[in-house]
């Protein structure tokens, strides 16, 4: 788990450094940071001088995405989320997250039960809801086509109640005719998101949510075990 979950972040992050260096991003930190050179000097301080165009302070949001479930190597899955947030400060503010999510069984699953006339053990997360802190410690301004496109990073952290249907009962008694139950878990949830603002009311948004949840293991010993739910999203937001 600890391999894909590096692999994940890794792709997430290469993507979004990828697409802000083609149009030569440049990275700032927040307007009241200041940065110690005492090393240097001790009476030194370099103050940040460039300004936000959009402002997140004491603003709510609404966004509406949707994307695709990147964990469970049997089901092919995709999701629909629904976000409240609000900022007291332009850098921290806290969030609520409903996901709608939808999967099947793929052609892997297929294979196997074909091939090797074996039942693939698999979860379907059928959604989550939850609530995170938010950090947006970076803002960047990009120059394309001669127009400049701001943006945010923001990173969330917090708590997410997932339910899930797997074939956990059919998988240890090798017996397909045995149904499918439904669980629920709680776990925790971070996000990593980068907004896009299309004007001071419209946004676009990429956010990579993870959301690691403890379950009964498939090996039959009937202890927990740790699992995760990745989903990958799109969505237009709007603040006010």
């Amino acid at each position: 788990m600890l391999i894909f979950f590096v692999r994940m972040l890794t792709m997430f992050t290469k993507f979004l450094l990828f697409f802000s260096t083609i149009f030569l991003v440049n990275l700032h930190a927040a307007e009241t940071d200041t940065y110690d050179f005492s090393w240097l000097d001790p009476d030194k301080e370099v103050f940040v001088l460039q300004n936000r165009k959009y402002r997140k302070v004491q603003k709510i949001h609404l966004n509406v995405g949707y994307g695709i479930t990147t964990s469970g190597a049997f089901v092919d899955a995709t999701t629909i989320q629904g976000r409240f947030g609000y900022f007291f400060t332009e850098n921290y503010g806290f969030e609520v997250l409903y996901a709608k999510n939808s999967g099947n069984e793929n052609t892997t699953a297929e294979s196997v039960r074909f091939e090797g006339r074996a039942i693939p053990f698999r979860r379907i997360v059928d959604g989550y809801m939850g609530a995170m802190f938010l950090w947006s410690p970076f803002y960047s301004k990009i120059n394309t086509f001669n127009k400049i496109i701001y943006m945010d990073w923001i990173f969330g952290f917090g708590y997410a109640k997932l339910d899930e249907t797997n074939n956990l009962d059919a998988f240890i008694a090798d017996n397909k005719n045995l149904s499918e139950k439904k669980s629920s878990h709680s776990g925790v949830m971070w996000d990593i998101g980068a907004k896009f603002y299309l004007n001071e009311s419209w946004s676009i948004k990429l956010d990579l949510t993870t959301v690691h949840y403890q379950a009964i293991k498939a090996d039959g010993s009937g202890q927990d075990g740790w699992f995760s739910n990745y989903d990958l999203t799109a969505a237009f937001g709007y603040n006010f």
